[in-house]
């Protein structure tokens, strides 16, 4: 008999759409027909099927209660909003069919009851979507300045960065543990969210757990519910967080299963509660050598992208990480150093800029200035000498220039060594003498001058 009610409770999410489906075709039928009214019959059947649908609908999720261990507090309006829409779709049934029995309400016209059946349908249906997916399931996509505006409670996201030098200093919970519970648990365990009664938000809360059991169990992770919870299967019922939720990395998972055996000390440092550097090692700040500034920029318009794309030039986002641009003249081997002005609505976005193959001069390379965030620079098989090569020291993120098949001159390479953060410079099959300058500025520019050689393996000799 449990497992009849278990399984007969689980169909309800399946026989709640049947009402959902007959109630709205009979609201747009009684629209579509309102004037005429020649559909009275069809739509009265509709909601009588309607009002049907709607009992199962409320057994099922009645059993579903009883079945799963929701709190009534958690299902109490969904509940009675449930069992009102399927009182009201009879009622339909007999005001439109006109029955006697709704003679008492022969004065209120149709339509105010199509208005107030359809907002008791809505109120039933998002009831039921807080209790499936959560209260912010719809407004969680959207930005925390959005969210305030509407008057949502925001939880901002804590990064967890530690470095080599003071990890050992770093506060274990205020640094660590918090943070991973305020990024995946706490927007659906806070004070105006508490599902199963359980507080994640502070030290009291945690310690208190929630409805049904303790949270936590000192020095012993494997039974202590936090460690069961997110480490259970995501298709499991009890998993958390729950599916379509921030889940913590394997490395979080690990770092609380670790504090909670040492105790969940709430105070105290990594050293002092004695756990590993292995543990922390994902968190440490790492440095990023991206071929784009490492800064925040603005999105350029599209209407900005699309003018340029229009006269040629192939332009590209560089990853969905950033709003800096890859822009080409690779279709456009014409450009020359008047097309640079037609650049210069996205000159704050490039950060790579391939002008290889095309008619630039040494003039052009002075107008280069003026993409401040250029980080990449293609000005391979040009005319450029390197007469106005210095005028780029100016810019800041500039790491890599290929001159690769320029007419690029030796007397022009040690102004290379002046510029701030370049790494690589290309000079295969230019006027540089290959055999003189590997590198520059005690080795931090590296000089490539290609025409590699594989050596030789045994298998060449080979004749097929």
């Amino acid at each position: 008999m449990e497992v009849l009610k278990q399984l007969l409770g689980r169909l309800h999410p399946l026989i709640v759409h049947l009402p959902i489906g007959f109630i709205i075709l009979g609201l747009l039928l009684q629209w579509y027909d309102r004037k005429q009214k020649k559909f009275n019959k069809v739509s009265s059947l509709i909601y009588k099927w309607g009002g049907i649908s709607a009992v199962f609908a409320c057994i099922t999720g009645y059993l579903q209660y009883v079945g799963e261990g929701y709190a009534f507090d958690t299902i109490k309006w969904h509940l009675w909003a449930g069992i009102s829409t399927a009182l009201f779709s009879f009622l339909m049934y007999s005001k439109v069919a006109g029955l006697k029995a709704t003679e008492i309400f022969k004065k209120i016209p149709v339509i105010a009851f199509s208005i107030v059946f359809f907002i008791l349908l809505s109120y039933t249906g998002h009831q039921g979507g807080n209790i499936t997916h959560g209260e912010d399931y719809l407004i969680e996509p959207l930005p925390n300045n959005i969210k305030s505006a509407l008057g949502f409670e925001t939880f901002e996201k804590r990064e967890i960065v530690l470095n080599e030098a003071t990890w050992e200093e770093a506060l274990i919970y205020e640094d660590l543990i918090n943070p991973i519970l305020n990024n995946t648990c706490v927007s659906c365990h806070n004070p105006k969210k508490t599902k199963g009664g359980l507080l994640l938000h502070t030290k009291e809360g945690i310690l208190k757990g929630g409805d049904n059991e303790e949270l936590l169990l000192a020095e012993n992770s494997n039974i202590s519910a936090l460690y069961h919870r997110i480490t259970l299967p995501m298709a499991e019922d009890e998993h958390m967080p729950p599916n379509g939720k921030t889940q913590p990395t394997k490395e979080e998972i690990k770092l609380i299963a670790a504090w909670i055996d040492a105790g969940h000390p709430f105070e105290g440092s990594i050293k002092e509660a004695g756990l590993k550097k292995q543990l922390f090692l994902s968190f440490f700040l790492t440095k990023h050598d991206y071929d784009y500034p490492d800064i925040e920029i603005a999105k350029v318009s599209k209407d900005s992208i699309l003018a340029i794309k229009e006269i040629g030039i192939h332009v590209d986002a560089i990853s969905k990480a950033t709003n800096f641009l890859s822009v080409s003249a690779i279709n456009k081997p014409s450009f020359k150093d008047s097309d640079f002005e037609g650049l210069l609505s996205l000159k704050n976005n490039i950060s790579r800029l391939d002008l290889g193959g095309t008619q630039v001069t040494d003039a052009l390379v002075e107008k280069l200035v003026q993409l401040p965030n250029l980080t990449v620079l293609k000005l391979d098989n040009t005319v450029i000498t390197g007469n106005t090569i210095k005028a780029l020291t100016s810019l800041t993120y500039l790491k890599s220039i290929n001159l690769t098949g320029s007419h690029f001159e030796t007397i022009h390479l040690e102004k290379l060594a002046s510029f701030p953060k370049l790494q690589r410079v290309f000079l295969y099959s230019t006027n540089v003498n290959t055999k003189g300058v590997n590198s520059l500025k005690e080795g931090r520019i590296k000089i490539d001058y290609g025409n590699y050689e594989l050596p030789p393996i045994p298998s060449d000799s080979i004749i097929y």
